[in-house]
């Protein structure tokens, strides 16, 4: 089984896209500046406060309730990130070729990745503060630029969204010059490019989910 996780060395040391996401996902539960930005970056800001409200509730602290939690913040963070348009981006050239149902099943299996590489990574987020920059739009898509402040680190964090049902979701995320969709589309591509081809990346992703999901 080919692996989804590759070493990065840099300032912060990141695994591929879990590391990416795993990074982008817990610093974006980080406390926000006041700095008053468009409707793409009061939808982000709104999202933050949110997770910061489940993460403090001191009675989704205790241990019995620490299910409950992960539940309710996959939740929030589900309706901020379009999983689909990831999904979509991320398989790029295969995603046409591919039915309603196997769309479906793959948008399912990287929702599973992703919310399960950073569930333990958000509970243990220590409040880096987050500087808003700019946003920048165009004809329905926006990018929110922000730094955020970790010890002596000053690390990019730039939030791409898009409109979708009246809202702005996220479709991607880079981290320090780092495109998360492009992480994922390099590593998928190599994937689908070997003889196992297509069904060879979703037995991969079925597989490495189940194992982030075993105690």
């Amino acid at each position: 089984m080919r692996s989804l996780i590759k070493p990065w060395t840099r300032t912060i040391l990141l695994r591929g896209g879990m590391g990416l996401v795993a990074l982008a996902i817990s610093l974006f539960a980080g406390s926000a500046s006041a700095w008053a930005g468009g409707a793409a970056t009061e939808a982000i800001k709104g999202t933050i406060n949110e997770v910061i409200r489940l993460l403090e509730d001191k009675d989704l602290k205790k241990p019995d309730r620490r299910e409950e939690r992960r539940k309710l913040l996959e939740k929030v963070i589900g309706e901020r990130f379009s999983y689909e348009e990831m999904a979509k981006r991320s398989l790029a050239a295969q995603w046409p070729k591919l039915n309603d149902g196997q769309k479906q099943e793959f948008v399912g299996l990287f929702q599973a990745l992703l919310s399960r590489t950073y569930s333990d990574k958000i509970e243990n987020y220590s409040s880096e503060p987050v500087q808003y920059i700019n946003e920048r739009n165009q004809e329905g898509y926006s990018e929110v630029r922000t730094k955020v402040i970790s010890g002596k680190a000053e690390i990019p964090l730039d939030y791409r969204l898009m409109t979708k049902s009246g809202d702005w979701r996220v479709y991607d995320v880079v981290v320090d010059g780092i495109s998360l969709v492009n992480n994922y589309r390099g590593q998928f591509t190599k994937i689908i490019s070997s003889p196992g081809g297509y069904p060879e990346l979703v037995e991969t992703l079925r597989k490495k989910s189940e194992k982030l999901s075993s105690p």
